[in-house]
Order: structure tokens, then C-alpha cells, then sequence
């Protein structure tokens, strides 16, 4: 029995400070985890503005230049200042009755999507995807080409990349990952199958062929992109040069600040 006490003593004592070693949340622990930022009121999910407009949230899925799904995408869903949504609402409106939809690839885009572009074009390594989206361009170029950089537009909310769909609309098919690649810049029946209307490039084409007005592009694709930017413009969005399908309503919601709160609808604030 003279041994027993201290025996027990020893193990009560070891259970006490197991206890309290529980008893305090570690820092990873839900108690101490940063809760993610919430979208200003100003912002909304285009689905509840105008349901009609076809998404494809590219960064949501593999089919991208980075060749994963980026992060801040935790939803395939479109999110922008209302402004903007409601100015695309009107433009939908005149395409349908010319028997077209616009269709989405990427609105509001959030910082650490950002900072995944700038990690993945410093990793010159990573050259997974380079044969569908920057053939011809050499990757230590992206920074000073001006393909890739720190700060994006998208992340104030009135930016969006979208392109027209003639109607009916067929879905685009899955990418598969490994499925092999074809130039962005390519024929249409040769590029990766869009359901979108011909623009002379794919979305995301890093290449001086996606220049909105590059002499290049004539015929049915310049009439396309034409299309796309008086639709857009006669409704106040300016389109950037060097994208055909890159577009800012003006005047901006927030014109100087990025955001940073995850795409997804509990990020919108009651709605």
C-alpha cells in the first residue's frame, strides 16, 4: 500500500495537467481562427440580379493558366458591386431579344486569388498549362508583359471577363486535367470547345492576338467582340485594350480599395 499512494498521486497529477492542456484552444483552434472578411452591402450575387446570364467561373475549376482551382473560390458564382450586376442586366436584356447571352468567366476576384497568380508566375517551374494559354510567351515574361501582376481591378467588384453565347446555349464540356492542350490563339475547331461566339482567342489567351482590336481579327470574330463591346459600353463599361474580354463599369463602387473575402455566398452579407 506505501507505494500505491504516490503511484496514485503521480497519476492524479498527470490528469490534471492533461486537463488543463485541454482546457486552452491552441491557436489553430476554431476559437482562435481568423474569421474570413465580409463583403460591403454595396456587393451582390449576379444570379440574384439577372439569373439569365450564363456562368463559367474558370478559377473555380482546373481549367485555368494556373491549372487548379484558385484560391478565394470557394463557390462557382459571380459576385459584384450592384451597379455593375445591374448595368449587365440591361445588356442582357438587349442581347436576348437579338438572341444572345452574355456569359461570365470571372467578376469580383479576391486578393489571395491574386497573390496565387503572383506565387504560381514566380514558379517558373510550373509550366503546366502553357501550351493552351501562353504558347508564345516565355513565362519570365508574364510580370513584364503585363499579363500577371500584384493588384487586380477584379478586386474592387466592378470588373468582370465575360463573353456573348448565341442561342440556345450548349454547356461547355468538362476540361479534364492531363487531357492534352490546344493554343488559346488557334482555329475555333481546334481550341479547347467553348460554347461562346468566335472572338479569334480563347478567354485568357496570353497573347497580343487578344487585343480587342488587333488588326488580325476580321470577319464573324471582330463582328463578335464588336458585339460584345457596344452592348457592354452602351451600358457604361470600358473595355481594357489588351483584353477583349475584360470589362470595368464606371464610374466604380470602389475605385481604390481590393477585398479580400472569399467568393462564395456567405460572404454576402444577409443575402
Amino acid at each position: 500500500m506505501t507505494g500505491l499512494v504516490p503511484a496514485l498521486r503521480n497519476l492524479a497529477l498527470c490528469a490534471a495537467a492533461l486537463l488543463s492542456v485541454a482546457a486552452v484552444p491552441s491557436p489553430a483552434s476554431p476559437t482562435h481562427a481568423r474569421a474570413d472578411p465580409q463583403a460591403p452591402k454595396e456587393f451582390v450575387a449576379l444570379r440574384d440580379v439577372d439569373p439569365t446570364i450564363i456562368q463559367e467561373m474558370r478559377y473555380f475549376t482546373p481549367h485555368n493558366f494556373v491549372g487548379e482551382p484558385v484560391d478565394g473560390y470557394r463557390k462557382p458564382m459571380c459576385i459584384l458591386t450592384e451597379p455593375a450586376a445591374k448595368a449587365l442586366h440591361k445588356a442582357q436584356r438587349k442581347l436576348l431579344r437579338r438572341g444572345y447571352s452574355l456569359k461570365v468567366y470571372d467578376c469580383y476576384r479576391p486578393q489571395r486569388a491574386v497573390d496565387h497568380f503572383v506565387r504560381w508566375a514566380e514558379d517558373l517551374a510550373d509550366e503546366r498549362m502553357k501550351a493552351e494559354f501562353y504558347p508564345r510567351v516565355d513565362k519570365s515574361r508574364l510580370f513584364a508583359d503585363g499579363y500577371i501582376a500584384e493588384k487586380s481591378g477584379h478586386s474592387r467588384g466592378s470588373t468582370v471577363d465575360l463573353t456573348v453565347v448565341r442561342l440556345p446555349a450548349l454547356p461547355t464540356r468538362p476540361y479534364i486535367p492531363g487531357e492534352p492542350l490546344k493554343p488559346c490563339f488557334g482555329p475555333r475547331a481546334e481550341r479547347f470547345p467553348d460554347s461562346s461566339a468566335d472572338m479569334g482567342t480563347g478567354f485568357d489567351c496570353f497573347d497580343t492576338l487578344s487585343h480587342t482590336d488587333d488588326p488580325r481579327i476580321k470577319g464573324k470574330q471582330r463582328a463578335n467582340r464588336d458585339l460584345l463591346r457596344d452592348a457592354l459600353g452602351r451600358e457604361g463599361f470600358v473595355n481594357l485594350p489588351e483584353e477583349w474580354w475584360h470589362y470595368t463599369y464606371k464610374p466604380e463602387t470602389f475605385p481604390d480599395t481590393y477585398f479580400d473575402f472569399p467568393v462564395s455566398r456567405k460572404s454576402l452579407r444577409g443575402k
